[in-house]
C-alpha cells in the first residue's frame, strides 16, 4: 500500500471515497474479484485506512460489539480475524478480551488495525490519498474528484464509502447550552471527556450503544458522580446470551407486507425458539439475516411505520454491547450512579456553569427539574442531514448525480448499489456502498452486514471493468457521465 502526495492529476479506473471499513472493504475484495486491475486510490484523511470512525477510537474501554468469530473481511472465513487475533499477540496485552465462555471481545481499535494490515498485504495496489474528498464533478471520461490538499483525481468509476453524519443535538439544548465547556454535543472528538470531572452530575440525552460507551469510559477515567441517560423510551441495548445458537426462524419465505405481521411472526418465533430452550437472540440473528429480502417486501409506507415505531426496540435488541461493557453499566445502574428514564427534554437553563433541566416523564406525564454539570450527546448519527453536512454528497446532489432516499436514511440507490440521480435514473459509474444505502437494501449497520453488501459492490465493480474492458464502443476504460446531467 502506498501513500501519495498530490503534485498532478492522477488517473485510475475506480477511485473509493472514504477508506473507513466499508472502503477498505470493497477496495480489498475488488483487487480479489479483478486481478488484473492494476491499482485502486482510496481518498481518505485519515492516516490509517480500514479504521474510519468505528475503529479509531484509542479508548480501550470502547470494545467490538459481537465476538472476534463474527467479524471477519471475508465472510467465508468466519475466523479470520479471530485467527489474526489469536496469533497477533493482541489477546495477551488485553487478557480482559478474553471472556470465559471463550468468545473474544478486544478494543476496536484492535479490529482497526487487522483491516489495516489486510490492506497493506496488497501493497502498491492500494493508494492511498490523506486527504479529504471536497467535490465530485462528471467528467467527459467518468468523475473529476477534487481533494482538501489542492489535487485532482480522475476516475472512470467512483465508489462512495461516505461516513455517517456526526450527532445532531436536539436545538433547544445546543442553543442554550453553547459554549458551555462540558456540554459534548460531539463526544467521539479526542479527549472530548477529558472536560468532565470525576463527580459532575451528568446527562446524556440518549440510551443505546453510543451512551453505552461513554458510560465505560467515564468510568474507566474514574467519573465517580451521578449519570442520569434519557431518551423517549428508555431502552437500554441488550448483551449478548450465555450460549450460541444458531439463528431460528424463517422470515425470507412469503415475507410479511406490514410491520405488524412482522412484529407477530417475530413474537411467534421467539416463543417457539424459548420453548424450545433457546433465546430471543437467535431469532433476531436470523431477522438480520434475512432483512434485506424483509425491507424490500414492504412499502414505502410500512418501511415509515415500521422505523417511526419499531427502530428503537429492533436497535436495542440487534446492537448489543460486549460483556465487559455490559457489566460496567450492571455495576453502576446496582450501585445508584447510572439511571435510565424514559423521557423528554422540555427545557433547558444555564446559570453559571449549572445546567438546569426540565424533564416530562414519557410513562407518567410528571415534569421534574434536575440539576447537571455536564451534558452528552448520544444520540446517534443523524442520518437526515448527510447531504447537507457532506460536501460531497451536497456537490452530487446540486450536479443531478445522487438525492437521498425517500426515509432519509442516506443515499438512494438501485438494487445493485448504483446512485440514483435527481431525475429517478441510475448515475452511470457511481456506486454507493456502506450503511448510506440501507434506505433501499435494508438491514446495513452489522459488519457482516457491511461486509457483504461490500462484496456485492466490488462485484457490481468488476463487472462494469470486464464489460467496459470488451466495448468496442468504450474509448478509454473510464464511463462517461455527462449524459447522466440533467
Amino acid at each position: 500500500m502506498s501513500e501519495v502526495a498530490q503534485q498532478r492529476p492522477i488517473h485510475v479506473p475506480v477511485a473509493i471515497i472514504g477508506g473507513g471499513f466499508s472502503g477498505a472493504a470493497v477496495a480489498w475484495h475488488l483487487l480479489r474479484l479483478h486481478p488484473r486491475l492494476e491499482r485502486v486510490v482510496i481518498i481518505e484523511p485519515r492516516a490509517e485506512l480500514g479504521r474510519g470512525l468505528a475503529y479509531s477510537a484509542t479508548d480501550p474501554s470502547h470494545r467490538i460489539n459481537v465476538p472476534a468469530t463474527r467479524m471477519s473481511l471475508i465472510p467465508d472465513q468466519p475466523t479470520h480475524f479471530n485467527d489474526w487475533l489469536e496469533a497477533s499477540g493482541a489477546l495477551e496485552a488485553d487478557p480482559a478480551a478474553r471472556r470465559s465462555e471463550g468468545r473474544n471481545f478486544p478494543a476496536r481499535a484492535v479490529f482497526g488495525t487487522y483491516v489495516a494490515a489486510q490492506l497493506a498485504a496488497l501493497g502498491p495496489r492500494i493508494v492511498h490519498i490523506a486527504a479529504a474528498a471536497e467535490a465530485v464533478d462528471p467528467s467527459e471520461d467518468g468523475y473529476r474528484i477534487r481533494t482538501s490538499d489542492g489535487g485532482t483525481v480522475e476516475a472512470g468509476i467512483v465508489v462512495l464509502a461516505v461516513a455517517h453524519a456526526p450527532p445532531s443535538p436536539p436545538t433547544g439544548l445546543a442553543r442554550a447550552l453553547a459554549f458551555h465547556p462540558r456540554f459534548l454535543p460531539d463526544p467521539w472528538q479526542a479527549g472530548a471527556l477529558d472536560a468532565v470531572r470525576p463527580d459532575d452530575r451528568v446527562l446524556i440525552v440518549g440510551t443505546g450503544l453510543t451512551m453505552a460507551d461513554l458510560v465505560a469510559t467515564l468510568d474507566r477515567l474514574g467519573h465517580r458522580g451521578t449519570i442520569l441517560a434519557l431518551s423517549r423510551r428508555g431502552l437500554r441495548s441488550r448483551g449478548h446470551p450465555a450460549a450460541l445458537h444458531d439463528p431460528y426462524g424463517d422470515f425470507a419465505t412469503d415475507p410479511a407486507r406490514t410491520a405488524g405481521a412482522l412484529v407477530r411472526r417475530i413474537r411467534a418465533a421467539v416463543a417457539e425458539a424459548v420453548a424450545a430452550g433457546k433465546s430471543w437472540h437467535c431469532v433476531l440473528d436470523q431477522v438480520r439475516l434475512q432483512g434485506s429480502t424483509i425491507w424490500n417486501a414492504l412499502p414505502l409506507h410500512e418501511r415509515a411505520r415500521l422505523l417511526r415505531h419499531l427502530r428503537p426496540f429492533w436497535d436495542v435488541h440487534r446492537f448489543r454491547i460486549a460483556p465487559q461493557v455490559e457489566e460496567v453499566l450492571d455495576q453502576r445502574i446496582a450501585a445508584g450512579t447510572l439511571r435510565l428514564r424514559a423521557a423528554s427534554l422540555q427545557g433547558v437553563e444555564r446559570q453559571s456553569d449549572a445546567i438546569h433541566v426540565t424533564l416530562r416523564d414519557r410513562r407518567t406525564g410528571a415534569v421534574t427539574r434536575e440539576t447537571f454539570d455536564a451534558v452528552l450527546t448520544a444520540t446517534g448519527p443523524a442520518h437526515g442531514r448527510v447531504f447537507a453536512d457532506n460536501p460531497v454528497l451536497a456537490a452530487l446532489e446540486r450536479a443531478g448525480l445522487a438525492r437521498p432516499d425517500q426515509l432519509r436514511l442516506g443515499i438512494e440507490v438501485t438494487a445493485d448499489g448504483r446512485a440514483i440521480g435527481r431525475d429517478g435514473t441510475p448515475t452511470p459509474g457511481v456506486y454507493v456502498a456502506g450503511p448510506l444505502a440501507r434506505g433501499t437494501v435494508g438491514e446495513l449497520m452489522g459488519l457482516p452486514d457491511v461486509t457483504n453488501y461490500a462484496i456485492r459492490i466490488a462485484g457490481a465493480v468488476a463487472a462494469r471493468l470486464e464489460r467496459d474492458a470488451v466495448s468496442d464502443n468504450a474509448p478509454t476504460t473510464y464511463a462517461s457521465a455527462r449524459s447522466a446531467v440533467k
